[in-house]
């Protein structure tokens, strides 16, 4: 291949060096990240890690792409993408084995603290106490989940702040730590299997819609672990099967780009052409990156000699983007004035070879040094104290014995390789078998064991919710004021306070179906866009897990989203990335990342199977990680927004949908006033039995409360309020001290919410102590509940339920 220069000779040479040193840097890194990739194998396979995952095959497109990737912009991958990482210069060798050994020291592995299984890559959002850090001036990716295809939705949000900070010029100064005037692209990879997957047509048909920029890396080696394409999707070629999204001279789309996985040049050119178009066009871009390999098959778990021909190995082996890219380096001429130039000869690779080799095994054997060094310094600890128990009980020989046999398993098990299970295990062993012997020794290994285990605690389990001044547990109760008795609808109440907040917090968006135009399907953001714009205020098609993930990568990106689900019922289409992604997300980044999205939706109490549900005891088990908030009016509602938009943790905001034309008083300090978050409330006092309830079930409980009271039955109800976090300053254990019954009422299934709930009063708070008669749920019957009055009223707690209830448990008490 012969490239001719045309500028004086002065020029030509540092050109031409210019090119070499980074074609030759290209080839070095690529050798690095492969022999990563043989060397993280082995050390899974001698038992070091548990399991890995690598990136072996796709290392010439990652380097394209990297030379694209801009301070400011932000990826949204998944765990092929390590060559990618390396080149941007957020991930090292060193870490990446710190990643596979599972390290939790978060210097050594700055990802997820050894939280997430190797190839699961991030940079670090925010600075240790919780603030951001300032996201221009580093290069941003957002942190990788396993779920195939779930990548894709907070994708669409990443790219869409640019174009809002684009048109919201007023953000400019406020926001300069997230965005320059909009120029940032957000990166997608996507393997070629996993585009068999919904979430990615959804992503790509809003993607098209929106018009933002998105540069989406289809990474395509033929195969989803062991099935062929042929399986996966309709169309031999994934670039034909898209091609109905693609522009045209009359219609907005996508810009479809096909290139060969191991052309260098050729996918150099691509990357700088889909560069130019998504970030100053905001023109969504795909590449489909074709002729990709996967020499160690899929992962560690399995070998692809099993399912792959001998020809397609064979094939494998001679298209190898290193191969292949090796060969044209060889082969690459420069004519400069009839004199021939060449990047390097085979002894140049050659050594290159040799040197990445040599480099990557040092960073490994300093990786796995300095995750053995703390494990080795417990298993020291332990043992010292072990040593003092064998001379603690003169008179039980056994006892010495016993412990010197386990003293010898701790040293055997950290000879070769060990955890901090292993160490632990045995202490614990020794503990609970000399339960019924005392001394000072054994009430020093007590001690030793809780302070190390508190200390893994912080390791293995802190970060779920926020930790910065933010967090919802440094927010405090604003009580609404009143100036009269005058009485709205409950959605008039809603509707003013966000336009309230609307007007405070310049930052904040509210978008879903049915929202913009018309203001949500019960008016309680009636006539907001008109005032506040269609930039601010707008409708989306109909996909719930694409307008939840275009509220992670917005709340990541500095914004303030509140996104609507119109139904609980539907939060099911968006169940997956709000469990998988965005509850967990400050926990797997060990308070790296967040997104403060508040997901606003109705439930409850209407009447028919698939807009009354009540999924409740699903939502605060698959969803720790975010607020769950059950509000049992509007007042309480808007309250709960005021609270959020003044903190910064991910919330679920449930608001009772028969209660938007129920009538309340309007609150004088709209956008102001907090309803406290993990803090119930007692609603009516009394002295004979506690109930406890939440949302629109609330109102009926109240009803039967008045109808005991006439027949000298005096109720305590109290509200809880917030489901996710519960209680906190445990109130509800406080009442039963005093009367001594309870009742759950809960229209989830038997089970649901109410087993939760009675968990955490009798088991965390102790509450069994206090009962003269077994704990009682009221729940909805096991099926939905079909529509119509009479079919709410015979399948959901009513009045009647709870009245005759309460009579039987005041008989039998």
């Amino acid at each position: 291949m012969n490239y001719n220069n045309k500028k004086s000779n002065d020029d030509e040479e540092p050109s031409f060096d210019s090119f070499r040193k980074m074609v030759l840097n290209d080839y070095k890194l690529a050798r690095i990240s492969r022999e990563t990739s043989v060397l993280g194998r082995k050390e899974v396979l001698n038992g070091r890690a548990k399991f890995g995952i690598f990136g072996d095959g796709k290392e010439i497109p990652q380097l394209a792409m990297a030379k694209v990737f801009r301070n400011g912009d932000f990826r949204s991958g998944y765990y092929r993408d390590q060559t990618f990482m390396m080149a941007i210069g957020v991930l090292t060798v060193r870490s990446f084995f710190s990643q596979l050994y599972a390290h939790s020291d978060l210097e050594a592995e700055p990802v997820s603290s050894g939280r997430m299984m190797t190839a699961h890559f991030g940079t670090r959002f925010l600075n240790r106490d919780g603030t951001w850090k300032n996201l221009i001036q580093q290069k941003n990716s957002s942190a990788d989940i396993s779920s195939t295809a779930a990548q894709m939705p907070r994708l669409l949000g990443l790219a869409q702040a640019s174009k809002i900070y684009k048109k919201l010029k007023n953000l400019k100064e406020t926001h300069k730590m997230f965005s320059h005037d909009g120029n940032e692209v957000a990166f997608g990879t996507i393997g070629n299997a996993s585009i068999s997957e919904g979430l990615f047509w959804e992503t790509l048909n809003a993607a098209s819609v929106l018009q933002i920029p998105i540069i989406l890396s289809i990474w395509d080696d033929g195969y989803g672990i062991s099935v062929p394409n042929k399986y996966q999707f309709s169309k031999q070629n994934i670039s034909d099967l898209l091609s109905g999204f693609h522009r045209n001279k009359k219609e907005k789309g996508i810009e479809i780009i096909r290139v060969n996985g191991s052309d260098y040049m050729d996918l150099t050119k691509t990357y700088v052409c889909a560069d130019k178009i998504a970030r100053y066009e905001h023109v969504p871009v795909i590449i489909h990156v074709t002729n990709l390999t996967q020499p160690q098959g899929h992962s560690t778990s399995s070998s692809h000699e099993r399912y792959k021909s001998k020809e397609r190995l064979e094939w494998e082996m001679n298209n190898d983007g290193i191969k292949k890219f090796r060969d044209w380096i060889l082969n690459f001429k420069f004519n400069t004035k009839n004199k021939l130039q060449y990047l390097a000869n085979v002894c140049y690779l050659d050594q290159i070879d040799i040197e990445a080799k040599e480099y990557v095994k040092n960073e490994q054997k300093k990786a796995w040094e300095a995750f053995r060094k703390p494990i080795i310094e417990i298993k020291n600890e332990a043992v010292n104290i072990l040593q003092k128990m064998q001379n603690a009980y003169p008179n039980k020989k056994w006892i010495d014995k016993y412990v010197k046999k386990y003293i010898q398993k701790l040293h055997d098990t950290t000879r070769n390789f060990t955890t901090k299970k292993s160490i632990f295990c045995i202490v614990r062993k020794i503990l609970y078998l000399l339960s019924e012997v005392e001394s000072d020794s054994k009430y020093c290994l007590i001690k030793w064991i809780k302070k190390k285990y508190d200390q893994e605690q912080e390791n293995y389990s802190s970060h779920l919710y926020s930790i910065s001044e933010k967090a919802f547990v440094k927010r405090t109760e604003v009580f609404p004021v009143y100036k009269n008795d005058f009485e709205v609808d409950g959605r008039i109440v809603l509707r003013d306070n966000f336009d309230k907040l609307l007007e405070l917090y310049p930052d904040l968006l509210i978008f879903g179906e049915d929202v913009g135009k018309i203001g949500d399907v019960n008016q309680g953001l009636e006539g907001l866009q008109k005032k506040y714009g269609k930039t601010r205020i707008f409708d989306t098609g109909i996909r719930e897990s694409t307008i939840l993930g275009q509220g992670i990568g917005l709340a990541m990106r500095g914004l303030r989203p509140i996104v609507e689900i119109q139904y609980i019922d539907y939060i099911l289409y968006a169940l997956q990335i709000m469990s998988d992604d965005l509850a967990c997300l400050q926990y797997r980044t060990k308070g790296g990342q967040k997104a403060p999205v508040i997901i606003r939706t109705r439930g409850h109490r209407l009447e028919g199977i698939w807009h009354s549900g009540s999924p409740m005891g699903g939502i605060i088990n698959y969803l720790r990680g975010i607020l769950v908030l059950v509000p049992r009016n509007m007042v309480k509602a808007a309250g709960f927004y005021n609270t959020l938009l003044s903190g910064d943790d991910p919330a679920l905001v449930i608001e009772c949908l028969n209660g938007y034309r129920i009538k309340e008083k309007l609150p004088e300090n709209l956008g102001f006033f907090r309803t406290p978050i993990g803090i119930v409330e007692r609603t009516r006092k009394g002295k004979d039995i506690t109930m406890v309830t939440y949302g629109s079930t609330w109102r009926i409980v109240n009803e039967a409360a008045e109808e005991l009271y006439k027949i000298n039955i005096d109720s305590e109800v109290i509200d809880i309020q917030s489901l996710l976090p519960f209680d906190l300053q445990k109130d509800i254990v406080k009442s039963l001290q005093k009367t001594n019954r309870l009742l759950i009422i809960d229209e989830d299934v038997p089970g649901g919410a109410s087993a939760y709930i009675l968990q955490k009063i009798l088991e965390e708070q102790n509450g069994y102590y206090y009962l003269d008669s077994p704990p009682v749920t009221i729940t909805a019957k096991e099926h939905r509940p079909p529509y119509g009055s009479d079919g709410d009223y015979f399948s959901k707690p009513s009045v009647e339920n709870i009245v005759e209830k309460v009579l039987k448990i005041m008989h039998d008490s």
